[in-house]
């Protein structure tokens, strides 16, 4: 009765998941996950994934939020670490602090941040281990 034809439609494999806080929910507290995030809410508080965030034109953070990458349409207030890719889209909001391994932003966008860029430092401290011998 029932086929097997659409089995491979549709599954995730394990810490894939993808995570989805739609336009008009409110969410306070704090969010941890291993998989990536689509945001067109409100999170008030923090957020913390080893995957991609992608933040709508409605969605909004007001905490902090850490991730492995991220593209920004909407608005940002608070510490952002993102671990390698920050994409920010001409409708982007940021006010805080921001640290990233890179980052890009397209005109338009407002980005009203301290802002470090972290990348290579992770290389730097792991080579001067390399080099030392018991």
């Amino acid at each position: 009765m029932f086929s097997d034809k659409k089995s491979g439609k549709g599954t995730m494999e394990s810490g894939k998941s993808q995570n989805r806080i739609g336009q008009g929910t409110v969410i306070e507290g704090d969010i941890k996950s291993t998989g990536g995030f689509r945001i067109d809410g409100t999170i008030i508080g923090s957020l913390e994934t080893t995957a991609k965030v992608v933040i709508g034109k409605e969605g909004k953070i007001d905490g902090s939020m850490r991730c492995q990458n991220a593209d920004v349409e909407g608005t940002i207030k608070g510490k952002l670490v993102v671990d390698n890719l920050l994409t920010l889209k001409a409708t982007a909001r940021i006010d805080g602090e921001v640290t990233t391994g890179k980052l890009a932003v397209e005109p338009g966008a407002e980005f009203n941040a301290t802002c470090s860029m972290q990348s290579g430092v992770k290389n730097i401290n792991d080579s001067s281990k390399k080099g030392k011998t018991a």
